[in-house]
């Protein structure tokens, strides 16, 4: 059985008598770490939203020896599962990854919020075309299931087992410039990043009662942003049909999750606790309740990457005063799905490049070379008919938050260099 998770409304001095963590102005008065792990105690998890602040690591619970067992009806889905995949031509990370032997070691442990490995590889037991085939249910998972998980990690972000992710650090956005002043070439700029506010678990585990909760806990801080960032938050709850399609069918808002999310629990008791807000320009976006708890968005029409990445680094920072965002010691900022950890920042264009675009494999071979995504009009190692490509970086784990974003300029910088000059021959 899941066990359900409230969250405690109380005053400094309870929290303190009740072992409840504090909030990140109330740090200070914590002890730092680094964090140690011990027979005694646990893999923490740490809380720390701005730059230059230490981390505040709470261990998940003292004693995780002691916890449930899943019941007999998940240990039957379990085994069925499992022998399914063997049996199946699926390539996914999972199917490789989880040996007999690890899946024997792992069916019987569960995670302070309840979960099993059930709700762990449930997406990659039902779709064998998954790629990954892992999601993780809550923050404590990746601790508790790391024999699983840390191999798939390494595989697909190339970080090793003993790799620690760096401090936070947005850098000094102002040296971003205009990549396309003129604009011929990026039509539009996007930089976003996911967060999961501490306290709550991943969309798997969540109840009806926590998603409006977070819902309310995030819309209430959202309401509250200033200058650029100030907005409406608008619930999924009762919105007009028309106006909601509309949202989607101009990118602005997110629609239910694919067939791999929804196998995975991601989409449960749609709508209750989604919806999203927008500043007034339309620029700056927060979706709460999608994959993530959040997902901060900034975006404009055209080049000037510096612009939209530092609207979106003020906000992190302004909602990151307010609310605790989930940290891990060694994997960085946790997110539902393990391809999307450490910086958790996706940078990305649309940009027209006719003339080097025509050849795929040299526009991809370049890609590479800065860690860069091309995706086609029909998805990613595809062309297009008229030469426009979404690109945008391929690392989050390992590497800052600048670094990540400085990556995917250097590489536009030479893309639009190179297409210039092949104009001109």
């Amino acid at each position: 059985m899941k066990n359900k998770i409230r969250r405690q409304s109380c005053s400094r001095k309870q929290r303190r008598e009740q072992k409840v963590p504090l909030r990140d102005a109330e740090m200070g008065d914590r002890p730092q770490c680094p964090p140690v792990k011990t027979a005694q105690q646990p893999d923490p998890v740490c809380c720390s939203a701005l730059a230059g602040q230490p981390a505040c690591c709470v261990p998940i619970k003292e004693k995780r020896a002691a916890g449930p067992t899943p019941d007999a009806d998940v240990l039957e889905k379990l085994r069925r599962g499992y022998e399914r995949l063997q049996l199946s031509s699926s390539t996914s990370l999972l199917r490789k990854h989880l040996t007999r032997e690890l899946f024997d070691r792992l069916k019987v442990k569960m995670t302070q919020h309840g979960s099993s490995l059930l709700d762990v590889v449930q997406s990659g037991f039902q779709h064998y075309d998954s790629n990954v085939g892992v999601y993780a249910p809550d923050a404590d998972a990746y601790s508790v299931f790391s024999q699983l998980f840390d191999p798939i990690i390494a595989e697909y972000h190339g970080f090793g087992p003993t790799d620690v992710h760096p401090p936070l650090d947005w850098g000094n956005p102002g040296t971003l410039q205009d990549l396309d002043p003129e604009n011929k070439y990026i039509r539009s700029t996007r930089v976003r990043c996911g967060r999961s506010i501490a306290g709550y678990p991943f969309n798997p585990m969540m109840t009806k009662e926590l998603y409006k909760q977070m819902e309310k806990e995030a819309s209430e801080v959202l309401s509250q942003l200033d200058g650029v960032h100030a907005g409406k938050y608008e619930t999924l709850r009762g919105m007009n049909p028309r106006y909601q399609k509309q949202l989607i069918n101009d990118h602005y808002l997110f629609k239910e999750g694919d067939r791999f999310l929804i196998a995975a629990k991601s989409c449960e008791h749609w709508p209750i606790g989604r919806g999203i807000f927008m500043n007034e320009d339309k620029t700056f976006l927060v979706w709460v309740g999608e994959e993530d708890h959040l997902r901060i968005i900034s975006m404009q029409m055209g080049g000037h990457l510096g612009e939209v990445y530092k609207r979106m680094v003020d906000g992190v920072n302004k909602i990151g005063r307010k609310l605790s965002f989930v940290r891990h010691p060694r994997l960085g900022f946790l997110t539902f799905c393990p391809t999307n950890l450490g910086t958790t920042v996706r940078a990305s264009v649309m940009i027209r490049l006719p003339i080097i675009g025509r050849d795929m494999a040299q526009l991809e071979a370049l890609a590479e070379r800065y860690n860069l995504q091309v995706r086609g009009s029909e998805g990613e190692h595809t062309a297009s008919a008229d030469g426009s490509y979404d690109i945008s970086n391929k690392r989050r784990l390992g590497i800052t938050e600048f670094q990540a974003v400085h990556e995917m300029y250097s590489g536009l910088r030479e893309m639009i260099y190179l297409e210039e000059l092949r104009s001109q021959l």
